[in-house]
Order: C-alpha cells, then structure tokens, then sequence
C-alpha cells in the first residue's frame, strides 16, 4: 500500500499577491464540446448545473488518463460524465439521493447496444399497468388533478414491480420528467412551486386528449434517451474506467477509506443565493420511492437550515460582513462558508502532492455587497499550504443567472470564476 504524506509549503510573497484575474471562454477553449447537453448530460434536470466545457478544461490541463477525479458536489454527475469520457476515474459525492440514480442511466455499466423495439414492447406493456404505485408524499393529490395522477401511479407501479435493468431505468429517467410536466409544479423553473400559468395550462391540457400526449411524450423522451446512452455505448465500448458515487451523504464529514489519495479535484459548490438543492429534486424523489422523513432528514443538512459548527474568518469575509448589518445574512454567510469550506477541506487533504484544485465559483451580491467567494476560498485554503496557481473569470455571454426573480442577487451575476490552486 502507497502512503502519500503532505510536503509543508512555506508561503511567500509571490504566492501572497496573486496576479491578475485571467479573462477566459472555455467554450472557445474546448471547441470540440458543440452542445452543452451532449450525449446524456441532460437527462436529468439540475439546477446550477456548471457547463462541461470547464470540466473538460481542468481535466485536459491538470490531469492524465486513468488518474481519479474528486468531485464533493457531484450534483447529477457532470464530472463523473466528462472523467469518464476523458478516460479517468472519479470519485462523486452529493447530498442529493438524485446522483444514485443519475449515474447508473447517464454511465451505463452494460455497454451493449439498446434495441428499440425492446423499448417500445416495455412501454406498451407499461400503458396496461393495474398495479399502482402512490409515493410517501402527504401533498402528492396537492400536486395533480385526479385522472393524471391515476395514470401515474399506474405507470410508476409497473416501474416498481419490474426489474432493475436498464430498460427499466430509461423508462424511469422519463417517467421523472413526465411527473413534472404533467404536474401543477412548474417543470421549467429550479424550485418546486405551482402556480397559476401552469394551473391554467393543466387544466386547457384536460380538455383534450391528454391521455395521449402524456403517452406521446413518454414514448418520445423515452426513444431520445436510447439514442443518447447508444451514443455513449458506442463512442466508449473500449473504456474501463470507474466512478464511484455516494448520494444522499453529507461531503463536509464523509469518511474516505484511508488508503485513497485523489489525483485531482473539480467542483462547482451550490450558488450562496440558491442552496436548497433538495427542494428542488423533491418531486423526483418522492416518485423515485423516498419518503417524508428521508426528505425532511436531507433538507435539514442544506446549507439554510444548519447552523455553523465553525466560524471561517479570511481578511475578505471579515470586511464584506463589517459591511452587513442585518443578522439573517450574516448568518446565512456563516454556515455557508462554514459547511462549502468543510467540504472542501475533507476532500483537498485527500489530494496527492502536486496535484490541482479547480473550484468553479461565482460572486454574487448580497444587500448590494459583492462576495468574493473565490478570494474567501482562496485566502482560506493558503493558509492551509495550498498554493495559488490562478483564478480565471469566465464572463456569462448567453445566459444570466438568476436574473429576473426574487432572490438575493436579483441583477443576476456576470461572470464566473475557476480558482485553480495546488496541493
């Protein structure tokens, strides 16, 4: 067995006074990425989800084939996808129970080619389905007109009763987005709300043959997953790569075995303005067969409902909360940093000397007070011995985030930043 012990780096002044931001586009540096939702990125929806042209970057730049790839905020498996593509290992954890059943349809294990037909006889027999399937969720009839929900539960029931094949998964990677759209919930917004525009549509969507366009879609997205996962079959029949993922677990105390070192790190930790990831997968998993109390149990380890167990204090945190009067935010600041930077920790004191850290952040507002959240990372982990190799401001051209609601950063941000440091 390899022991890998930590060399102590003594800080300097270079390391001190970093240099300039870098201005960067990673879709320009990463041309060879032409859809952000290539092959099976997008089939499962994610809120904050960071675009893989950044992973591919870090990967190229940082790493080599068949080193293995940390990720403590997998989300629904981003980094997992592109290590895997890259022809490396990774090592995936998420509070979210969504990333167990994300992996197992986005990085299939079986690399056989999937027969259409196969499909098209399960989906048939699906639609003839008795057995009902009603989830643990005491505001499920909340959420649905009657007849809708009648024939959700038979299709969820037939999934429940069937064997856990890959077919059987594909079908249930719909059936989620099915739920949503034929749902009172907003199906294109991250949180989980109903409101009356979709109120309206539902009840318009009644008065015609609704029974049909459910099944019309179902078979539709159904039909485009297996196109996506034979595409990835096909492009890598060859790879034996791993990935290793552990939802539904806290990353800032997650025991590691002591024998595993990481050769890298990439993640996206949750946007300080919009932590409540659960909330936002609590339909799919309801569904998926949790109940109450797993929910309830999860929603209670996000970021807004724990209070610190440790205050971080770096020079920039002090003087943006010195600029803060009300409590609330200073709290929320307090159990961000506290758990983001926990987490970060518990898997960067993993990594192997020499490697690299590549934390991709934002800086939002808060009250009108800009956060630097890649300086706070930054100032933090320094202290820690890690060094700074550079942060890169990638500016939003085509999208702005959050922009255009009612949240704490209501200008949305303008940019985003990958901080690269070294073990």
């Amino acid at each position: 067995m390899q022991t890998y012990l930590f060399e102590i780096h003594t800080p300097n002044i270079k390391d001190y006074n970093e240099s300039e931001i870098t201005p960067i586009c990673f879709r320009e540096l990463v041309p060879e990425i032409t859809d952000t939702n290539y092959l099976t990125h997008d089939l499962f929806y994610y809120p904050a989800k960071f675009i893989p042209h950044v992973v591919r970057y870090c990967i190229q730049k940082y790493s080599k084939e068949n080193d293995t790839i940390i990720d403590p905020f997998a989300g629904s498996g981003t980094v997992g996808l592109e290590s895997y593509l890259c022809k490396r290992n990774s090592f995936l954890l998420d509070l979210n129970l969504l990333l167990n059943h994300a992996i197992k349809v986005k990085l299939p294990t079986d690399k056989k080619m999937i027969d259409k037909m196969i499909l098209y006889k399960y989906l048939v027999e699906m639609t003839k389905s008795e057995f009902k399937f009603i989830p643990s969720w005491s505001n499920c009839y909340y959420w649905y007109p009657e007849n809708i929900l009648n024939i959700l539960t038979k299709y969820w029931g037939f999934i429940k009763s069937s064997d856990r094949g890959i077919i059987t998964r594909i079908v249930e990677t719909a059936l989620i987005k099915i739920s949503k759209h034929f749902s009172y919930a907003e199906h294109k917004t991250p949180k989980l709300f109903k409101s009356k525009r979709k109120i309206e549509y539902i009840n318009d969507l009644l008065k015609t043959d609704w029974h049909k366009k459910l099944n019309d879609t179902l078979f539709e997205i159904s039909f485009e997953i297996v196109d996506k996962i034979n595409s990835f079959n096909n492009i890598t029949r060859r790879y034996i790569n791993s990935v290793t993922y552990y939802g539904g677990v806290d990353s800032s105390c997650f025991n590691f075995p002591e024998n595993i070192f990481f050769d890298m790190l990439i993640t996206s930790p949750p946007y300080l303005q919009a932590q409540e990831y659960i909330r936002t997968s609590k339909m799919d998993l309801y569904w998926l067969g949790y109940n109450d109390q797993d929910i309830k149990r999860l929603s209670m380890l996000e970021i807004p409902y724990r209070k610190p167990n440790k205050i971080i204090e770096t020079k920039t945190l002090i003087k943006v909360k010195n600029m803060l009067k009300r409590k609330d935010l200073l709290n929320m600041l307090d159990s961000y940093f506290c758990y983001v930077i926990q987490a970060l920790e518990n898997s960067m004191m993993k990594l192997k000397p020499n490697s690299r850290a590549c934390i991709f952040l934002g800086n939002p507002k808060i009250d009108g007070i800009e956060v630097e959240i890649w300086r706070i990372v930054k100032e933090y982990f320094y202290e820690k011995n890690f060094v700074f190799e550079g942060v890169y401001e990638d500016k939003i051209k085509t999208r702005q985030l959050f922009g255009m609601r009612k949240n704490k950063n209501p200008e949305g941000m303008k940019s985003e930043y990958l901080l690269v440091m070294k073990a």
